[in-house]
C-alpha cells in the first residue's frame, strides 16, 4: 500500500533511499536546503552533485520547505550528516507527529556528547528513544541508485516499527533484515568508518593486501570490544551492520572514508583532503569521538588511537604502523572481556 514518506536530506544516500521508496510506489518528498538542487531534481529528474548520471523516478518531489515535506507523511527517514543531525531534528519538531514512523540512516556520533543519532533525534523531538530506528549495513548510494542488489538491516527496539520500515523499503534489489539491537547497529555503523579510513591509508602507503586484511580483522575485533563494553550485543558486529558494512566501506573506491584515508596515506594534509572530498567524511569525526570513548570506558582501541595521532597530532602514518606492529604479544581471543563473554554465553 502506497504511503507518503519524507526523506531528510537530499545527499547521495538520502536520494538513493528516496529512489528505493519511489520504486516501491510510495509518494516521496525529498527535503534539501538548496533551492538550486531542489529545482534541478524537480525539473530534470537528476541530483547531479551527489548522484550524477542517475535518473530519478517521478515519484520523488523535492522541496526546501520542511512543512511541505513532512505534512501528512506516515514515515520520515533522516539522512543528515552527524554534525547537523541535531539541527535538522530541531527543524522537524514543529511538524512531528507521534504516529510517524521515524528512522535515521546516519553513521556517526556527536563529538561533544558522544551521543548516538537516535538519542539526539529523540531529545530534539521530545519523544521516547525507542521510537527511533536506524538503517545500516553495506550500502553504497551509487550502487543502490543503479538498482544493484543490496542487503541492509533496520534496527529498532520495537519489532513492529522495524517491520514497518522493512515493508516500506524491501523490493527485488533492496533486501531488508530486522534487528532489535539499535545500540550495536549505530556503534557498528559509526566505528567501521574509522577502520575504513585506516584501510584507505594502508592502500595509500602501498602496504598490500596482507596488511589490509589484518587491519580489517583486528579492526572488527576493536569495534566488537568497544561496542560490547558500551552495552551492545556482540553478534550484531558479525552481521550486516558490522562486518558487512566494514568490508564494503574499507574496500571500495565509492567510500569517502577509504578515499580520504588513501589521500592521507599518500601524504596529503588533512585539510587538503577534506577540501577535495566535497562531502562529509564521517570517519574523521568519529576518530575524535573514539579518542574520548577509549578514555571514558578504559577500553583498548589501538587502531583508532594511532589514527587520532596521525590526523590530529601530526604523527607520520608509517610511524603509526610501526607502533601497531610493535605492540606486545596478545592472544587473538582478546576481542571482548571474559565478563562480557560469560554474560552472552549464560
Amino acid at each position: 500500500m502506497a504511503k507518503k514518506v519524507c526523506v531528510l536530506v537530499g545527499g547521495s544516500w538520502g536520494t538513493a533511499l528516496a529512489m528505493v521508496l519511489a520504486d516501491n510506489g510510495h509518494d516521496v518528498r525529498l527535503w534539501a536546503r538548496s533551492e538550486e538542487q531542489v529545482n534541478e531534481i524537480n525539473k530534470t529528474r537528476e541530483n547531479s552533485r551527489f548522484l550524477p548520471g542517475v535518473k530519478l523516478p517521478d515519484g520523488i518531489r523535492a522541496t526546501t520547505s520542511m512543512e511541505e515535506a513532512v505534512k501528512d507523511a506516515e514515515a520520515v527517514i533522516i539522512v543528515a550528516p552527524s554534525k547537523v543531525m541535531r539541527e535538522v531534528a530541531r527543524m522537524l519538531k514543529p511538524f512531528w507527529r507521534e504516529d510517524m514512523l521515524c528512522i535515521h540512516a546516519t553513521k556517526g556520533l556527536e563529538i561533544d556528547t558522544l551521543k548516538r543519532m537516535s538519542t539526539i533525534i529523540a531529545e530534539e523531538l521530545e519523544c521516547d528513544e525507542s521510537k527511533i530506528g536506524v538503517i545500516c549495513g553495506p550500502s553504497h548510494a551509487e550502487e543502490v541508485a543503479r538498482r544493484r542488489p543490496t542487503t541492509i538491516v533496520v534496527a529498532s527496539s520495537k519489532e513492529k516499527e522495524a517491520e514497518l520500515a522493512q515493508n516500506l523499503l524491501m523490493n527485488a534489489y533492496f533486501r531488508v533484515y530486522t534487528n532489535r539491537d539499535v545500540l550495536g547497529a549505530e556503534l557498528a555503523g559509526a566505528f567501521k568508518n574509522i577502520i575504513a579510513l585506516g584501510a584507505g591509508m594502508s592502500d595509500g602507503l602501498e602496504y598490500g593486501d596482507n596488511a589490509k586484511a589484518a587491519l580489517l580483522t583486528r579492526g572488527l575485533a576493536e569495534i566488537t570490544r568497544v561496542g560490547t563494553v558500551m552495552g551492545a550485543n556482540p553478534l550484531t558486529f558479525s552481521g550486516l551492520a558490522g562486518v558487512g558494512d566494514l568490508v564494503v566501506t574499507a574496500t571500495s573506491r565509492h567510500s569517502r572514508n577509504w578515499r580520504a584515508g588513501y589521500l592521507l596515506g599518500q601524504g596529503k594534509p588533512l585539510q587538503e583532503v577534506l577540501d577535495s572530498m566535497g562531502m562529509v567524511v564521517e570517519g574523521i569525526r568519529t576518530i575524535e569521538a573514539a579518542h574520548m570513548i577509549l578514555q571514558k570506558y578504559k577500553v583498548q582501541m589501538p587502531i583508532a588511537e594511532q589514527l587520532y595521532h596521525v590526523l590530529f597530532e601530526g604523527l607520520d602514518p608509517r610511524t603509526a604502523v610501526e607502533a601497531l606492529m610493535g605492540r606486545g604479544p596478545k592472544t587473538e581471543m582478546e576481542m571482548i572481556s571474559q565478563e562480557t563473554w560469560e554474560q552472552w554465553h549464560t
